[in-house]
């Protein structure tokens, strides 16, 4: 099997008023993908300031890594009520990754790509059509609905459709989901073209939608922060599904992964 990849923004997370800390999908995605022995490249930017810190972070994970420099590193700041629910703001955004960014040298031997966009600016539809050249992608559906602005993080549906066009999978939070879906039933997202969408509910699992058929996957609940639990999942997912397994099948195993990662019975 090829290796896989994920590509995104690094960022710096303030949770619940704590010390500013490393975020961002490459992070959280090596995080599962190390638990799991995978083969895996990390594709990570962020801005110069944080350039030595954020390379020093990502080297103790194990996984190979290519960087990029620019601009600022997106920056936010977030907390969680008993339910879990959270409030988020955008403190500060990076630069878009550019339709030549990776090298194309760089991207020859990977097949299933996660691409974690932290915002709608991340990732264009030039960039993402380059990246899909050869290879299946996951996306995650933050980078839909996430409007590129600071101040209190705000969702809506005033994405390029044209972004979808090379994606295989694309996985969405139950809010993202109905920044969508709006009132509708969430089977309304297939007429967003995917072939496979994921929508997590956080303690309450996971939904997986597959040509007209729905399948809900529980999760065993763990009572602690969650932050970066959509990354571990997207990449623990297409782990799976990289390995033959079927949606629903890579959806549990993905949960598991996530379940050991908060619980602290993997590291």
């Amino acid at each position: 099997m090829r290796p896989l990849a994920v590509i995104g923004h690094l960022s710096c997370d303030v949770v619940a008023g704590g010390a500013p800390r490393i975020g961002g999908g490459p992070w959280h995605a090596a995080r599962a993908l190390r638990a799991l022995r995978e083969n895996a490249v990390l594709f990570a930017k962020c801005g110069e300031s944080d350039r030595h810190r954020f390379r020093r972070e990502l080297a103790a994970t194990g996984l190979a890594t290519s960087f990029s420099f620019a601009g600022t590193t997106t920056a936010f700041s977030m907390s969680y009520d008993e339910q879990g629910a959270r409030t988020m703001a955008v403190e500060a955004i990076g630069e878009p990754w550019s339709a030549s960014e990776p090298r194309q040298d760089l991207l020859r031997d990977v097949e299933w790509l996660h691409v974690a966009p932290l915002l709608r600016s991340d990732f264009d539809a030039e960039t993402l059509a380059r990246l899909g050249r050869g290879r299946r992608i996951l996306l995650d559906g933050q980078g839909l609905v996430r409007v590129p602005q600071r101040g209190l993080l705000v969702l809506d549906d005033d994405f390029d459709r044209r972004v979808l066009r090379h994606v295989a999978i694309l996985k969405l939070a139950e809010e993202e989901a109905r920044a969508i879906a709006g009132d509708a039933d969430l089977s309304s997202l297939a007429s967003l073209g995917v072939p496979e969408i994921v929508v997590t509910f956080g303690l309450q699992g996971c939904l997986v939608l597959v040509r007209g058929t729905a399948t809900h996957v529980p999760a065993r609940p763990v009572h602690v922060d969650p932050t970066g639990s959509g990354d571990a999942f997207a990449a623990a997912y297409l782990a799976a599904r990289a390995a033959r397994h079927a949606p629903a099948s890579a959806a549990r195993r993905a949960t598991a992964v996530v379940s050991a990662l908060l619980s602290g019975s993997v590291r």
